[in-house]
């Protein structure tokens, strides 16, 4: 068995600490295994496909556009594990409760704040849902992006923050953001106390994915993906580390969960057939 080489994104000083702490752990538990970083998803998407290392912690707009690109290239790419907050999220579109918006044909002429152009949770999503419920963006309604981390497909909560400042400044009649960040927007009182609420909520989907490329042998897959099954809360060893990665346990991956966002891409032509990056304006 050979070594495994992963990639991630630095999007934030965590992810050193992150990645070196389960460096570590591997290494006890007889894997070698090392990390690359990233600055964004979308040379590290190209990279696990090219073969030039073996598995991949990807958000889920990278792993759609892997799974675009690896079709053309004929390589085998494929989910291992996921955290358990990686399962059945969902996204919200919040207005002012002293605001005119009561229904979603409200927004109809006015402004939508949201996330970077490559967040998930906070703009695609919300977005596809809206348009899902009959209101299209940019003909229906005004989009008013907030483009803070570009690359880095909204793992980090600044355009979802200023988003929700822009709705309560006035400027825009409706904010998105994935739910745990409305909660923790009302906590850090950024959204006031009862000064919001909910207009409607997309229905669940998954977040990141950590993803094997064609260089990583069966073998070295099931064995990355068995020990990281393995790692116990209970265990002081990881459990800061798995507070720091935000879940509490790792479980198989899936892909059930990711039709939402493919049907956004498609939709916005985010990316094309092929993976190629075509959304107007997109340069990570």
């Amino acid at each position: 068995m050979n070594g495994i080489v992963l990639g991630a994104v630095a999007y934030d000083p965590k992810v050193v600490t992150i990645w070196s702490g389960f460096r570590s752990w591997l290494l006890g538990q007889g894997l070698e295994f090392d990390f690359v970083l990233y600055s964004h998803y979308e040379r590290q998407v190209e990279d696990l496909v090219g073969g030039r290392f073996d598995a991949a912690w990807h958000s889920p707009l990278a792993w759609l556009r892997t799974r675009r690109l690896a079709a053309v290239a004929g390589a085998g790419v494929r989910p291992l594990v996921m955290r358990d907050t990686d399962r059945d999220l969902t996204s919200v579109v919040v207005v002012r409760t002293d605001g005119p918006v009561r229904t979603v044909a409200d927004l109809k002429g006015r402004t939508v704040a949201v996330g970077a152009a490559d967040s998930p949770q906070a703009t695609l999503l919300p977005l596809q849902h809206l348009r899902e419920e009959g209101l299209v963006a940019g003909v229906d309604f005004d989009v008013r992006r907030h483009d803070i981390g570009v690359g880095l497909h909204g793992d980090h909560v600044g355009g979802e923050r200023e988003a929700a400042r822009a709705l309560m400044a006035g400027e825009a009649a409706a904010a998105c953001m994935i739910d745990a960040n409305h909660l923790l927007f009302a906590q850090e009182g950024t959204l006031p106390a009862g000064g919001t609420r909910l207009l409607t909520r997309t229905a669940a989907y998954d977040h990141c994915v950590l993803a094997a490329g064609p260089s990583l042998d069966e073998a070295s897959a099931d064995r990355l993906s068995q020990l990281l099954l393995s790692m116990s809360y209970a265990d002081p060893d990881v459990r800061h580390l798995l507070d720091l990665e935000g879940l509490t346990r790792w479980m198989p991956g899936r892909e059930s969960g990711f039709a939402q966002l493919a049907a956004a891409v498609e939709s916005t032509g985010f990316y094309d057939a092929e993976g190629r990056i075509t959304a107007t304006g997109y340069r990570p």
